[in-house]
């Protein structure tokens, strides 16, 4: 028998309470105890993103509300700028291709620091851009984004909005979206909510609804006014993932009772011990600004990323993640986000040490498991 751990940025573990709700027998969908559910569910969306306005729910991974950010506010010819620094990065400016939106690209190194300044010269020479398109967290280099600093230079341009993909930022550290003018905050459900995938959440500032009455990208599924106007009835457009709401309701009923500053306390210790553990290791971080919801570890030379990924949940039931395009063997990474706590920090470890023992790295054994111990020791 082999007991398997799941440490990947997405999906994430779940918790036992939440799956218990998920199997209880199905409701229907127009009747009003799932009425019920959804209310609770939008009052506790707003706490978790920090904002006013409604939280609207799809049934989806998280790109369709990536996809509803682009078709819903801009217009064929269009232009938008892309801060592309990673996998999911791209994806902004290849969604923005598909409708007919000119894609402004700011081009960084995977895994290095995003200069705000830099958005403010690229907005200077482009004032006609519609919206700035970014990452919280750049999910396949574990690295962080400015996004306090940058919505504070968009909110000065009236004609564009922030847009931020925080799929892995969401429920991970602080982003709270009124009060850093954040207009669209993309999260998904399969991350820090701990559920399975199925489920994306936008949320929608009063700018962006303006933007919304004039866009002229067609849509029909992923129709964001039609939402607005069945959520505020408790209510949902499409059939919606009733499961996963009645998931949902338990998952930020945890979040809740833990407090939003100890869940962001919690993921960050247990990152830092991540990292530090890496690094007794004679291993390096990959992001110079690293997320505290995934750690991007370079392999040691001469290692496949992916053999050590691969052999962590072959081998010794760890399943991390493997490095993506660019990336591909380069890296491998653990996430911390979501239901995690110390002890799978020390589980994750050690699967690496025996893995890279395996592969033939040269180190002090238990180097890496004292130092993680070390940091969570009074977490």
């Amino acid at each position: 028998m082999q007991k398997r751990y799941l440490l990947a940025p997405g999906p994430t573990a779940i918790p036992p309470e939440v799956l218990l709700k998920m199997a209880e027998p199905i409701i229907h969908h127009r009747n009003p105890l799932f009425e019920e559910i959804v209310q609770e569910v939008r009052d506790n969306l707003k706490y978790l993103f920090g904002t006013k306005n409604e939280v609207l729910i799809f049934a989806s991974s998280g790109t369709g509300a990536m996809e509803g950010a682009v078709t819903n506010m801009l217009s064929p010819g269009d232009k938008a700028i892309c801060v592309r620094s990673g996998k999911f990065g791209e994806r902004w400016a290849n969604i923005c291709k598909a409708y007919g939106v000119e894609a402004i690209n700011i081009d960084l190194p995977w895994g290095d620091i995003l200069d705000p300044a830099v958005v403010e010269k690229t907005l200077k020479a482009n004032p006609e851009a519609k919206a700035v398109y970014m990452q919280a967290t750049e999910t396949s280099t574990g690295a962080k984004f400015p996004v306090k600093e940058v919505a504070a230079i968009v909110k000065d341009y009236p004609n564009t909005l922030m847009v931020v993909d925080g799929i892995t930022g969401v429920g991970v550290f602080e982003l709270p979206q009124d009060a850093w003018n954040i207009d669209i905050l993309v999260a998904g459900s399969q991350k820090a909510l701990m559920l399975p995938p199925g489920l994306a959440f936008a949320g929608v500032s009063d700018k962006a609804w303006e933007f919304n009455k004039n866009s002229k990208i067609p849509k029909f599924y992923f129709n964001w006014t039609k939402e607005l106007t069945n959520l505020q009835k408790n209510q949902t457009n499409f059939t919606p993932a009733i499961s996963l709401i009645i998931g949902l309701m338990q998952a930020l009923q945890m979040i809740k009772a833990e407090g939003l500053d100890n869940v962001y306390k919690r993921i960050d210790i247990l990152s830092q011990a991540t990292r530090e553990a890496a690094v007794a290791l004679g291993l390096k971080v990959f992001a110079k600004s690293p997320s505290p919801a995934v750690t991007a570890i370079v392999a040691p030379e001469g290692i496949d990323g992916q053999a050590i990924y691969k052999s962590m949940w072959k081998k010794y039931g760890v399943t991390g993640a493997g490095g993506q395009d660019q990336l591909k063997g380069k890296i491998f990474r653990i996430a911390t986000l979501g239901y995690a706590d110390k002890y799978d920090v020390i589980t994750a470890v050690s699967a690496l040490e025996f893995t890279l023992r395996d592969l033939g790295y040269k180190f002090q054994m238990g180097a890496g498991v004292a130092k993680a111990v070390e940091c969570l020791k009074d977490a």
